[in-house]
This record gives structure tokens, sequence and C-alpha cells, in this order.
């Protein structure tokens, strides 16, 4: 770069000038590299993300309640209601459970969404995603095809009926 010191009638002051044309371009290719690279980057996949609300369930006699929770050594412990079960218990249990709501309405043709068992699952916090998989899966093969959480809604948020 250089620096003009004066005109050549003989002024010896300095030009105060700045040439903002090499910033106008730079600012320019930055903008139009921004304006392409932005939309690469925030690209995603569409999805429907659920709408969470705090609701308050009825609990069915023929619903299964689950604990789940993570024991010592990297284990799993399931509990159906207080008593610990083991996943091919619990899988005996969950098909045995199955059969006998679909017998008690008159068949498999006479299920419907309000007379077919759900799972009610309680993890706790500190629960490895590994064990409640597990659970899920091992309900899911019982034939359960509804699965929920149930879970303590935050402190100072309100319940509201739907």
């Amino acid at each position: 770069m250089a620096m003009s010191v004066g005109k050549e009638d003989g002024d010896d002051v300095p030009m105060s000038d700045i040439n903002t044309t090499p910033l106008v371009d730079v600012m320019l290719v930055l903008l139009i590299i921004f304006l392409i690279a932005i939309p690469v980057v925030v690209e995603t996949v569409p999805i429907a993300l659920p709408k969470t609300a705090y609701e308050v369930r009825e609990t069915k006699p023929e619903n299964v309640e689950l604990t789940v929770r993570g024991g010592p050594g990297d284990t799993c412990e399931v509990y159906l209601g207080m008593t610990p079960i083991d996943s091919t218990a619990l899988l005996d249990t969950a098909v045995a459970r199955l059969e006998k709501a679909i017998a008690d309405v008159g068949g498999a043709d006479n299920l419907t969404d309000e007379t077919m068992p759900e799972v009610h699952i309680r993890g706790d916090v500190g629960t490895p995603y590994k064990c409640i998989g597990g659970t899920i899966f091992t309900m899911q093969r019982a034939g359960f095809a509804r699965v929920g959480f149930v879970s303590e809604p935050p402190p100072g948020s309100t319940v509201t009926r739907m």
C-alpha cells in the first residue's frame, strides 16, 4: 500500500481519504459466501415433533405398570407392580395379560383403542437407556402397541385436564 504525502503543487499535508473499495469488495465476497453456505448448513430433515402437555391419564385395570431402574454392576431392574421380574418372565406375563385382555373383549376383532391395554413405564432419572429400551422391546414383542411413560411435571407447572 502506498500513501500519498501531498499534491504536486507543494502542499505537504498528507491525504486523509481512505480507499474503501477493497473493504467493500471483501465484504461483498463474504456476503456471497455466507448466502451460499448458510442454507447448506441449516438444512434439516422435516419431522413432526409431538406437542408435550401434561395430561392426567386414567389408570385402567388392564394396563401394565412397570418400573425400570439401573441396578448395581450395570444391570437393569424391572418391577411389575412391586415385584422384581426378569425379561423372560416379563415376556411370558405380558403375553398372558394381553391374551386375557383380548379374550375379555371377545376376540381381537373387538379390540379398539379404548379397550387395548397400555404399558406405563416409570423410569428413574439415572436409568440407562438400554434398560428402558429393552423393556419397551420386550413389551412390543409381547404384542403391546401402546407404550407410555409416567413422568412427574416440573415444580410450579399446572396440570390441565383434557
